[in-house]
């Protein structure tokens, strides 16, 4: 996956895991924080740049680089602060692709109608959505389970893949993946191991873990 340009909103604990685990995959981080005190534990523990300020306000995000930006990340511990960041970074600097920390999990759906890409109540899996969004852009997530432990994912199958004209029964599929139905044009299908898959299939998921990964490199392998 290529080096991305990554702006993070909020400094605290949720921050510093998502820079350090970003920085790790060779992704450049600026943090942008509004405590003083946060930022200057910050500094000192990542190499990131980390600025002192709003991220609800243009100014800050400009300081931050976000009009370069593949991606805005806002994890503060206030659902309106992220929802008011990420609106900003999407409709007046055009950032990619944007994703929101929901403290209230009742917020997932306002937030996604609002224009949050991807509105996320478990701070655990938002370096894979991030890896998945912005590295493949191919699987999608739709919600979290049993406290983010598991999600429900959707994927296309490609023209070219592999398992077309395939009976469900006849593929191996990762521990911890489950394939829940399948829409295809209109009409939405609840597969058991008859069924044939084509492409174009749109797949959608029950994934526990880390088994998203797994699952997009076994259903786009051509």
């Amino acid at each position: 996956m290529r080096n991305m340009h990554i702006v993070i909103v909020g400094g605290g604990k949720v921050g510093r895991y998502l820079a350090s685990s970003l920085i790790e995959r060779k992704n450049t981080i600026t943090v942008i924080e509004r405590n003083r005190s946060h930022c200057q534990h910050l500094a000192n523990m990542v190499d990131a740049e980390v600025i002192l300020g709003d991220g609800t306000q243009p100014q800050t995000l400009q300081e931050a680089g976000i009009e370069h930006a593949d991606c805005l990340v806002a994890v503060t511990g206030s659902d309106e602060t992220n929802l008011v960041a990420v609106q900003l970074a999407k409709q007046q600097f055009h950032v990619p692709k944007a994703i929101a920390r929901t403290n209230d999990p009742r917020n997932l759906e306002t937030m996604r109608a609002l224009g949050v890409d991807i509105p996320v109540s478990s701070t655990g899996i938002i370096t894979r959505l991030i890896e998945q969004e912005i590295g493949a852009a191919e699987m999608h997530l739709l919600a979290t389970l049993n406290k983010g432990r598991a999600s429900i994912c959707t994927i296309v199958l490609p023209e070219d893949t592999h398992l077309h004209q395939k009976h469900l029964r006849d593929i191996r599929l990762p521990s911890g993946s489950l394939i829940v139905s399948i829409v295809r044009k209109d009409s939405m299908i609840i597969p058991n191991g008859s069924t044939i898959l084509q492409a174009g299939d749109e797949v959608v998921a029950v994934c526990e873990g880390a088994s998203e990964m797994a699952l997009l490199k076994a259903l786009k392998r051509s």
